[in-house]
């Protein structure tokens, strides 16, 4: 565990003590620090904006009313996002909508010049699309992966799903996005 991630970990625990005895601030402070995450994920399953603040709002209520339950045995993050991912599941279920996660406005690198930045973005929408394209259980495992930054074992948690299979998901999945893509990495 790099420095970073156990000075986060303390201060999620800190909020998560603090909220477990009545400081209401402290959750809306601790819920802050992921909303991004929770939005990106609810924008990858929903269409609308309203959908996903109502998904935004019921994984926030369940955190909230969960809280307790939290052993401190994954991340606190992985956490909320095993919620979300469940919640989106089930909502999905319901609705059979899907909507890739759109973040491409945030792929700019100063450091680029303008025709870099423009074949950068090009680049991570076809990827994006390919992504869409994948069967389910795949395009989970790699959004969770590549997109959110979790680990194989916390994709486990969240999904529910082993290790090996989570690994196997991803190699499957970059095999196939791997000769999809070709034509961006030939030229």
């Amino acid at each position: 565990m790099t420095l970073d991630q156990l000075i986060i970990k303390k201060r999620d625990n800190a909020l998560i003590k603090a909220t477990l005895s009545g400081d209401s601030k402290a959750f809306s402070k601790l819920l802050s620090c992921y909303k991004k995450r929770v939005r990106a994920l609810g924008m990858s399953f929903f269409k609308n904006e309203a959908d996903t603040e109502d998904f935004e709002q019921e994984v926030f209520l369940k955190a909230y009313t969960n809280l307790a339950s939290f052993k401190g045995d994954s991340s606190f993050p992985t956490w909320l996002t095993a919620i979300a991912y469940n919640t989106a599941v089930n909502a999905k279920s319901r609705r059979k909508e899907y909507l890739p996660i759109s973040d491409e406005e945030n792929i700019e690198d100063a450091g680029l010049t303008p025709e870099k930045n423009q074949i950068r973005k090009i680049t991570v929408l076809a990827v994006r699309e390919a992504v869409k394209d994948l069967p389910e259980k795949f395009k989970i495992c790699v959004e969770l992966y590549f997109f959110y930054d979790n680990s194989h074992a916390e994709i486990s948690k969240i999904t529910g799903e082993g290790i090996n299979t989570i690994k196997s998901h991803i190699f499957r999945a970059k095999k196939i996005l791997r000769e999809k893509l070709r034509s961006y990495y030939e030229e």
